[in-house]
């Protein structure tokens, strides 16, 4: 069932939740509405659901106008935040509820009542549980028996509001992994809401970033994460360093940092981001760079060790954040105070002049960047 959002706007009072935006979602996806607290995304999601109306615009189900449609009516499954079980009913009767007050010219017997039941109990994993209540209950299991009973009503569409976000950082995974099984074996059309950019782009075909009531970028994981189309986007998927300065004779410099951009034209207020894996650091700076920088913390948890740094001789917006193998880590044993160089292999360059940024490489056998729109990277190798 696919879903198009056509020129959708929505005000409470004097604030504009959400400026007229459209959306397209193709029959069977997992798509992620993305984006920071007050961004609009519940929003949408209830508008497309019908718990909410909108002031402006269109909603189409698989082409079919359900904009006045009654949410009763929409044959959408709903999963809220807080599960929102009934605490008086078992896991069975909770599941069963949704069929068993229909209409009764659509209600099913209570013999396919029963079985749907147990066919959604076995698919959730949660067979064993059928009479156990609410509060003899996980998280985990609470989320996954709202989720069966949303399935229950055998629904065209599945909306989830931030399923995840009252469970705990191992069980979150672990539903993840089981929800993307889940809809890969039944191939619905998904819609969740998360302000957590790792689940987004874990769980997604496709990723709707939003921010203050618009859509910044629709896009792939893949695409997003690799070709941001703005700050906000590159910024609100994960962690950044930034280099902020200006381009004078093939340098963008602030202070003692500086990095080469041989071609670029001189310009002013120019900032170039760097993700935490697209730096490496050592003892001494490169001749396409010179970042020096302080530890300042060191995390070892994880598959990397994280490394925390303050800018040394510049400023920069926020600390440093770089990722080492424990194996490098081991070799440098870095400490709090020790001095390093920062050398960036990808970078995103932003100038006031332009809206998208420019992908920057920085080839290490020729020590010279390649700088580039994202379309065509075109070469900027100084002559040797």
């Amino acid at each position: 069932m696919s879903i198009r959002v056509e020129n959708v706007s929505k005000r409470f009072g004097k604030f504009q939740a959400l400026e007229p935006l459209s959306l397209e979602i193709p029959d069977g996806q997992l798509v992620g509405l993305l984006g920071p607290s007050g961004s609009g995304k519940t929003t949408l999601l209830r508008i497309i659901a019908g718990l909410e109306s909108a002031d402006t615009g269109r909603i189409l189900f698989h082409g079919d106008d359900v904009t006045r449609v009654h949410v009763r009516d929409r044959r959408v499954g709903f999963v809220f935040q807080h599960y929102a079980l009934f605490r008086h009913m078992t896991v069975a009767e909770n599941i069963a509820f949704g069929l068993e007050v229909m209409p009764k010219v659509q209600r099913p017997n209570a013999k396919e009542i029963k079985k749907r039941v147990h066919d959604l109990l076995e698919m959730v994993q949660l067979g064993q549980l059928a009479n156990r209540y609410p509060a003899q209950l996980s998280g985990g299991q609470k989320q996954r028996v709202a989720l069966a009973r949303a399935l229950a009503m055998q629904p065209q569409v599945l909306l989830l509001d931030e399923p995840f976000g009252a469970l705990d950082a191992k069980v979150r995974k672990d539903l993840r992994r089981w929800l993307r099984n889940l809809h890969d074996e039944l191939h619905f059309t998904s819609v969740f809401v998360t302000h957590d950019q790792e689940e987004a782009l874990e769980l997604s075909d496709q990723v709707v970033v939003m921010s203050a009531g618009k859509i910044e970028q629709v896009d792939t994981p893949q695409t997003l994460y690799a070709q941001p189309d703005s700050r906000f986007v590159l910024g609100f998927l994960g962690h950044i360093n930034v280099l902020q300065g200006d381009v004078n004779q093939g340098r963008l410099s602030q202070g003692d940092a500086w990095i080469t951009l041989n071609g670029h034209p001189n310009a002013k207020a120019v900032e170039c981001y760097f993700r935490p894996h697209e730096v490496k650091l050592q003892t001494q700076p490169s001749p396409t760079a010179h970042l020096p920088l302080k530890v300042s913390a060191v995390s070892l948890i994880g598959a990397e060790v994280r490394v925390e740094l303050e800018a040394d001789g510049w400023s920069s917006p926020e600390p440093w954040e770089v990722g080492i193998s424990h194996a490098e880590y081991n070799a440098w044993q870095p400490m709090r105070g020790d001095r390093c160089y920062a050398v960036p292999e990808v970078g995103h360059l932003f100038s006031s002049d332009k809206t998208e940024p420019e992908l920057i490489q920085w080839s290490q056998a020729q020590q010279s960047p390649v700088v580039g729109a994202r379309s065509s990277v075109v070469s900027l190798f100084a002559s040797a």
